[in-house]
């Protein structure tokens, strides 16, 4: 059973928290809610690690500071811009073949959730 290998993709779901976005006059004065949903494509890798130890794996907890860090850095106008900006940063972690992101403004509207979805790497 551990000789078997499979493709493992790292999941990040649902993490909200605010920042600086947007190119309106109260988006630029004040963070507003985004949420965040990550897969990070590992390739092919055994359904059980070498050992039980998690500086041989991908740790989601910097996987999820990387994600925090990148979007409130500093102040940018153009969800387009933050999506890739993070999902550049994301490819450049050790181990990582794709990466597949969607950052959401919850508060732009009233009657639906405004997102984009960026999907890189190999999958």
């Amino acid at each position: 059973m551990y000789n078997a290998a499979g493709t493992q993709i790292l999941t990040l779901t649902g993490l909200r928290f605010d920042a600086n976005l947007g190119i309106l006059a109260h988006e630029k004065n004040a963070p507003q809610p985004i949420q965040v949903d990550a897969e990070l494509s590992l390739g092919t890798q055994p359904l059980a690690p070498r050992d039980d130890d998690i500086q041989h794996v991908l740790d989601y907890r910097k996987v999820r500071q990387i994600i925090i860090d990148e979007c409130t850095a500093e102040h940018v106008n153009l969800l387009e811009s933050l999506i890739g900006k993070l999902a550049h940063r994301l490819m450049q972690l050790p181990g990582v073949l794709g990466v597949r992101v969607k950052i959401a403004k919850l508060e732009i509207f009233d009657d639906c959730e405004v997102a984009i979805r960026v999907e890189t790497g190999q999958w």
